[in-house]
């Protein structure tokens, strides 16, 4: 029987047989060279023969995207390491053994899986599919899995697939190795994989040596990407199993092909196939440079990358090692065992390499499994019960020695780290009393003297003040419509923000609208605020000045903009805020270059940031606030992307027992 003619007879016994299948090999059909392929059921995946250079040379099994049949995307490839040197003989067969077997006629074994079950034990032959996630799946004639190629990682990591590190042994038992080059899928020297020491991170190695990891897992979605105006969200997930741990990614249903890669030239590429321009596009890559480096800013230092430029800084009780930003910090007090040391925090940050996983531990526990322990230097704890499948389990990590590669990122799900600190000196010694005490005692004789100048001299100008704020309080009480008589806020008399303002130069104007202009300034010399200086031909910036100041003096949230005081002088109505650096968010959203920066983690906080705000304005506080100008304007973003709603001039305020209010003015955007 010809070649043809063998075609034709296995291509109708599939439409008899559910047995044979074009996604399945089995005894009776292997995969033979060079046209032998599984397609799998929906067409995503295919396996069969590739070759990288297109030559007759060296030849491979391998499993690639079906997207693109002519430029194959190849994610994994059973005999990376031993390439058929004689292909016209090769086939790729399931054995009465129940293993997957590459060989020749010649009796050359390329590859095979190894399997102490045989077709006897399994009570009948086995059979291995290529399902649509991209895995070939060997199973018994009951439907056990004897072996699959998710388990056997080369390069890549496809969604769903795990990758395993046993907690006991901390042995890895599945890692990505690089291709060799691009024309040699051999194991190449880099490498990604889950931490051994904490199972709960992907580390980027060349050799023994560490590139770059993920930061610790602690139960938050780690990106979102939006082709089209159609969102994919992509979520990092653990799994355990017994002394097993997993760390892998799902994708939400409908999203377009992606896949993970460590490449040759030593980088991590996340890559998403981009319908509309049918190509492979990188959608994150690691390393990059900055905060991205490992260990950027050395031992103790973090890197900061919250501000403009990314810089290294030292945590509190810490000082820069030498002149170098990458030297690292060195405490400034010495660790003493049981002289009182405490635990400082570090928020919002990527916590350190290299820790010692604890499960099962509360939060008490896992301080007291760091404070016992004299040798601990910090700690971090998350609850992940509620984000794992597989059983509850907490996650404590523990840092012995040195803390390596912490990292302060807006695009980073930072957490606290707990860090080690010596408590207060001991008693100097009694040679050192005299010049401690001395510089001491002058300078209490000199603040006092000073302070009996300031007394005489300013007892007037604070008589003054002291009337400004009376005829203040005169006019807000006037016109408080809740009636409340017991407003209190911090007066700034009108020199000190002249001061502040630079006599509002120009130059410190942050805006401008119909109420008047805003200014930034800096009060004391030290704290930068924002200073609203109501115009005096605004009608509507009286009305916003009043309900301002009675609102806000009223309410308290961290996602409301803090009032720090207002001024009454003369003609001139102010308020001082606290100064958020981030502007408000059409400065991002309605920007083509900076809306790139709001990542989906960034979005999300600063969305959930605002609905607390406006559930305590209509639910929590004591009176039920409306605002009725809520836009992008006016929401406001501190240096950490927090958001703040601002802007109170048109908010009307509610009973606790009503529903409904009339309004006389049509307001809002």
């Amino acid at each position: 029987m010809g070649l043809a003619s063998r075609s034709t007879v296995l291509l109708l016994l599939s439409w008899v047989s559910l047995c044979i299948s074009t996604d399945q090999l089995s005894p009776a059909k292997p995969l033979i060279f060079p046209d032998g392929k599984l397609i799998s059921n929906n067409g995503v995946f295919a396996l069969g023969f590739f070759s990288p250079t297109n030559s007759s040379t060296r030849f491979y099994i391998g499993i690639w995207y079906n997207n693109d049949p002519a430029h194959l995307t190849v994610v994994w490839v059973a005999n990376r390491g031993s390439p058929i040197v004689t292909p016209s003989s090769a086939t790729l067969a399931v054995t009465n053994r129940s293993d997957l077997v590459l060989s020749d006629t010649r009796g050359r074994i390329y590859w095979t899986t190894t399997n102490n079950i045989t077709a006897t034990g399994t009570g009948g032959t086995a059979a291995a599919l290529l399902d649509d996630k991209g895995n070939l799946v060997l199973r018994s004639s009951e439907g056990a899995t004897l072996w699959q190629s998710f388990d056997h990682p080369t390069d890549t990591i496809l969604p769903g697939m795990p990758v395993w590190v046993n907690y006991r042994t901390r042995f890895t038992q599945s890692q990505l190795v690089s291709w060799r080059s691009p024309e040699d899928p051999s194991a190449g020297d880099f490498s990604l994989g889950a931490d051994v020491s904490s199972g709960i991170q992907y580390v980027l190695k060349d050799g023994p040596r560490l590139l770059w990891r993920s930061g610790a897992w602690n139960g938050e979605m780690v990106l979102d990407y939006t082709p089209n105006n159609s969102s994919t969200v992509i979520i990092m997930s653990i799994v355990t199993n017994g002394d097993d741990i997993s760390l892998m990614f799902s994708v939400s249903d409908g999203s377009p092909s992606m896949y993970v890669r460590v490449i040759h030239t030593g980088r991590y590429e996340f890559t998403v196939w981009n319908r509309t321009a049918a190509a492979w596009t990188v959608l994150e890559a690691h390393p990059g440079a900055g905060c991205d480096r490992y260990a950027a800013c050395g031992p103790f230092g973090y890197c900061d990358a919250t501000e403009a430029s990314p810089a290294c800084k030292c945590p509190d009780g810490f000082e820069r090692d030498g002149t170098s930003p990458s030297g690292g910090c060195t405490r400034k007090e010495p660790l003493r065992c049981g002289g009182g040391d405490y635990f400082a925090t570090l928020p919002g940050v990527k916590t350190p390499a290299m820790p010692v996983f604890v499960r099962n531990r509360s939060f008490d526990g896992c301080t007291a499994e760091c404070r016992g322990n004299c040798s601990c230097t910090a700690y971090a704890y998350t609850n992940l019960s509620t984000a794992i499948s597989g059983g509850d389990m907490s996650r404590c990590l523990l840092w012995f020695g040195e803390l390596v590669d912490i990292a302060k990122d807006v695009n980073i799900d930072g957490e606290n780290l707990y860090l080690r600190l010596a408590g207060s000196s001991t008693v100097p010694k009694k040679s050192n009393l005299v010049k401690i005490f001395l510089p001491i005692t002058t300078f209490v004789l000199l603040l006092a003297f000073a302070a009996l100048v300031w007394t005489y001299k300013y007892r007037g100008t604070r008589r003054k003040k002291k009337v400004q704020k009376r005829l203040m309080l005169q006019y807000l009480r006037s016109t408080d419509e809740t009636g409340d008589k017991n407003i209190e806020f911090p007066f700034i008399s009108f020199d000190d923000i002249v001061a502040a303002t630079d006599n509002f130069s120009d130059a410190n104007m942050l805006g401008k609208g119909g109420f008047g202009k805003v200014y930034k300034g800096l009060l004391a010399g030290t704290n930068e605020v924002a200073v609203k200086r109501l115009s005096k031909s605004s009608g509507q910036g009286t009305e916003e000045f009043r309900n301002e100041v009675v609102l806000i003096a009223k309410l308290q949230h961290k996602n409301l903009v803090r009032l720090l005081g207002c001024c009454i002088h003369q003609d001139e109505k102010l308020l001082v805020y606290e100064y958020l650096p981030n502007k408000s968010l059409d400065y991002f959203l309605f920007d083509s270059e900076r809306n790139l920066m709001l990542q989906w983690p960034t979005r999300f906080k600063i969305i959930k940031g605002v609905a607390r705000g406006m559930m305590y304005l209509h639910h929590d506080s004591r009176l039920t606030i409306i605002h009725r100008d809520l836009k992008a304007s006016n929401i406001l973003l501190d240096k950490e992307m927090i958001p703040k709603i601002s802007d109170f001039g048109m908010a009307r305020i509610f009973g606790g027992d009503l529903h409904e209010a009339n309004t006389n003015r049509v307001v809002g955007t």
